[in-house]
């Protein structure tokens, strides 16, 4: 999972991301200061080229070669994450070398790392997590990175760490012999029929899989944070169809308490003029505000019923990616948030992109703000074919990049707010990947509307109608989506002009979606959200906690969950640079996430985050059985929403040292938090 996502290095190859410029001296961005007073040397005449080390000749092409700004140590807090003294679950990374513990791990190192070959996303258990649980020494890694074809001019054929985009990153990790083992397990195409529940209804489920075939199951847990039991009630209820409508209206579902407490956050209703000029009051409260955005997120991602919605968002902030903890986040990453991920999130991507080339957030964290017509700086120019719309392989060339950031040349900042300066733009023509115009109004409002055009163009390319398709088919149906369901998006999108609403009827009326039960491995963020849904956490605090006195026991708790996804290497808005997480399985290969991942589950389980309530292990079933057979089968239909298989069942029978027909009572005989915890490890919980 995500140790070895921390995250790929992209080396520059010919881009020029040049990190924050014009620092202030107390480590803030200062935007109003005196447009690039003393930030470079004075300009030749004619256009300029900024890169890392500042003005390339006008003649030399492109700036030198480098690396984007280090990634930055975030530093996690003392303490915190443990649980208080006192009995309890042994960690699964301890030396204890005793035999009953000996027995746990390996039952749940069996467990958990069982080859989801059966599940079509090839849990691998690698000779390196088999060590950490047996003592044996490591003999190579399974899931190793030899690339099987390709070459290094395509990224099947290239190392993780030397692609560049998101979509490079997903294709490389799939060029290696895991990757090709998952190819071989995917669906390999299908038709569009008339209604999603129809799709479903008509599908057969052929690939290899651990997950039961059952069509709302894997539609709870594909389009949703993980699966619960109102959410698989809803969906029987409502219906596959009318759940599905119902979902793409999230103005229409009510705000859950949680979202309702998210008021605790005291910067999220604060905009970007007022969080600058509080900052003070807000650091004296030990207010950080991008941060705070980060919890707001990952409270909707638990508590949430708009789970669709989230789960776009989600998908939206990792293709349309600015980092919260960049030089400018503090005051500008909350209002990216609202009005331009969430705000279109479910409408239209051309909308979402104009939007987001005009946001004072995406301005400064790509450098745009530093871009003038004699210095001009390609940053966002760069990343809006190249990330954000077309793709890097989408058609267009280096002449094109340049003549983008011409043309984008005046937007920038002043006050908190986006401006668009004439006397920096560039005025002459421009040709850009098919998009011509003469450029030559120096009214500032035509030739702001001249940019939005370019934006607009590029957002409804063909190219990227196919890139934003593949993203989403690698989202919801599998690591290796077949071509069908990519061409049948792709159509989506063009006719409906980038609605996004339009494409997802089509994906989830597609049979390549249902045909793709168990294609889908949990990253460590969805795998820690869906811990905390299934086990039915609430964001009320337990009786008896009272928090600090700066913040309120809801918004720490929320801080201690972010703390631990930045352990585990994913956090919402996290990765520093523009690309985005890999939403591959093969990205996040980690046996050491892995174990910190159960570990958090059984602080869960054991309710040692005393910021929310949880509900009893002992409570989960509401009538336990009085076999521990049954009592397994009960507990594995709360958590995982089936049951395991008769060897799973064995494997968790034996953490607990009881036979199958044993009476136990609610509490397995002592047993059911390592119970829990165990079938919390199964790859029934790891995949979606």
């Amino acid at each position: 999972m995500a140790d070895l996502n921390v995250p790929p290095r992209r080396p520059r190859d010919d881009r020029g991301w040049d990190g924050y410029q014009h620092p202030h001296p107390d480590g803030y961005r200062d935007p109003h200061a005196a447009p690039y007073a003393g930030a470079h040397p004075a300009p030749a005449p004619g256009p300029q080229w900024v890169g890392p080390d500042g003005f390339a000749p006008a003649a030399g092409g492109y700036p030198p070669q480098g690396g984007f700004p280090p990634q930055g140590g975030y530093a996690q807090p003392a303490g915190g994450y443990g649980p208080p003294p006192g009995p309890g679950l042994p960690t699964l990374d301890d030396d204890n070398d005793e035999p009953p513990n000996r027995g746990r791990r390996r039952a749940l190192a069996t467990l958990g790392g069982a080859a989801v070959v059966a599940g079509g996303a090839a849990f691998a258990f690698s000779p390196q997590v088999r060590g950490l649980f047996t003592g044996d020494a490591p003999a190579g890694d399974a899931t190793g990175t030899v690339t099987t074809d390709g070459n290094a001019a395509r990224p099947s054929g290239q190392q993780p760490s030397t692609v560049r985009t998101y979509t490079e990153q997903n294709e490389s990790y799939m060029g290696s012999r895991a990757g090709e083992a998952l190819k071989r397990n995917a669906p390999s195409g299908g038709r569009l029929y008339g209604s999603p529940a129809a799709a479903a209804e008509a599908t057969k489920v052929t690939v290899k899989t651990v997950l039961a075939k059952d069509a709302i199951r894997h539609l709870a847990t594909r389009t949703t944070f993980g699966a619960t039991p109102k959410v698989l009630a809803d969906i029987k209820r409502l219906g596959i169809d009318d759940w599905l409508r119902q979902q793409l209206e999230p103005e229409k579902i009510a705000p859950t308490k949680a979202e309702l407490k998210l008021a605790e956050l005291q910067s999220l209703k604060l905009s970007p003029t007022q969080l600058r000029d509080q900052r003070e009051q807000l650091n004296e409260k030990g207010v950080d505000p991008a941060r705070e955005t980060v919890d707001a997120t990952i409270a909707r991602q638990i508590w949430s019923d708009r789970q669709l919605f989230e789960v776009m968002v989600d998908f939206w902030n990792d293709f349309l990616h600015v980092a919260a903890d960049f030089d400018g986040g503090e005051n500008y990453r909350n209002a990216f948030d609202s009005d331009v991920i969430r705000k279109h999130a479910l409408g239209s991507y051309p909308d979402m992109l104009v939007a987001a080339n005009k946001h004072p957030a995406l301005l400064l964290y790509l450098n745009q703000v530093d871009s003038r017509k004699d210095a001009v700086n390609e940053n966002l120019a760069r990343e809006n074919l190249e990330l954000y719309s077309v793709g890097v392989d989408g058609g267009y060339t280096e002449k094109d990049v340049r003549q983008a950031a011409l043309l984008q040349t005046g937007r920038g900042v002043a006050d908190g707010k986006y401006k668009f300066f004439a006397e920096r733009h560039y005025l002459g023509k421009v040709s850009i990947l098919g998009f011509s115009h003469p450029n030559n109004s120096d009214d500032p409002v035509a030739a702001d509307k001249v940019i939005d055009s370019y934006i607009r163009y590029i957002a409804l390319h063909p190219s990227t109608a196919r890139y934003v398709a593949q993203n989403l088919a690698t989202r919801f149906v599998s690591d290796t989506p077949p071509k069908s369901v990519v061409d049948r998006l792709a159509k989506a999108y063009t006719t409906n002009k980038g609605q996004i609403r339009p494409v997802l009827a089509t994906l989830f009326s597609s049979s390549e979606f249902w045909a793709a039960v168990g294609q889908k491995v949990r990253r460590p963020m969805e795998y820690l959200v869906a811990t905390y849904r299934t086990l039915g956490v609430s964001p009320d605090a337990a009786p008896g906690f009272s928090g600090d006195q700066r913040r309120t026991p809801f918004a720490q708790g929320l801080r201690q969950i972010q703390d631990k996804m930045r352990e585990l290497g994913q956090y919402p808005m996290g990765k520093p640079t523009p690309d985005g997480y890999a939403d591959v399985y093969l990205a996040w290969t980690s046996a050491g996430t892995m174990i910190d991942g159960w570990n958090e589950a059984g602080d869960l389980i054991a309710g040692w985050r005393k910021q929310f309530t949880f509900v009893k292990p002992e409570k989960l079933v509401a009538k336990p059985p009085a076999t521990a057979g049954a009592y397994v089968d009960a507990l594995a239909q709360r958590l995982v929403h089936q049951k395991l298989s008769a060897k799973e069942k064995k494997l968790v029978l034996a953490v607990a040292g009881v036979a199958e027909s044993a009476k136990v009572d609610a509490t397995f005989n002592g047993a059911i938090a390592a119970v829990a915890r165990t079938i919390l490890a199964s790859p029934q919980h790891h995949l979606r």
